[in-house]
């Protein structure tokens, strides 16, 4: 990489670091390109995006944002998963590290909280946005379908009664 490749590199890394809302440190132990290729694709699909970038460039990046903690774990062979989403990168990287021994979490921040391993795995194990919203609407929708049956149920009764004096005059 030149000078210019390097300052595009860092100015994107810190365009990713003050939108993202959690970003993941993973230990990359040996996968294989067709393993990387699966990773990607995962979290995409969660909503997320996994980069391999130099660390150097990386902790230089993490400069200004709320994400300076991180530079501790930028050691050896790492990559960084990120989202805006603050529980999809996390749930990703946790979901595939159990499945693939290659991949180890090492840590991450969710704003200027830094997580240790831990963290990251606790995180992960919490509902996604999407999912939290989901909770809401279904909690909002309850109380109105109750009302709705508590409403229409003396209605119903009556009917009922009426139905039950027609057929004992018709017999």
């Amino acid at each position: 990489m030149d000078r210019s490749q390097k300052t595009d590199s860092v100015a994107q890394l810190n365009a990713v670091f003050n939108e993202a809302g959690v970003v993941v440190v993973t230990r990359n132990l040996g996968l294989t390109v067709a393993q990387s290729t699966d990773l990607r694709s995962k979290m995409r699909d969660a909503g997320a995006s996994y980069k391999v970038a130099k660390n150097r460039l990386a902790k230089l990046a993490l400069k200004d944002t709320d994400y300076v903690g991180l530079e501790e774990y930028l050691t050896g062979p790492t990559a960084i998963a990120y989202s805006t989403d603050p529980v999809a990168a996390a749930k990703a990287a946790v979901d595939f590290a159990k499945t693939n021994d290659r991949l180890e979490i090492v840590g991450g921040s969710m704003g200027g909280q830094v997580l240790n391993a831990e963290g990251v795995k606790a995180l992960a194990s919490m509902p996604s946005l999407d999912e939290l919203r989901g909770t809401i609407v279904g909690l909002l929708n309850a109380p109105a379908t109750k009302v709705v049956r508590v409403i229409s149920e003396p209605a119903s009764k009556l009917a009922r009664v009426f139905g039950a004096y027609s057929t004992k005059e018709a017999a």
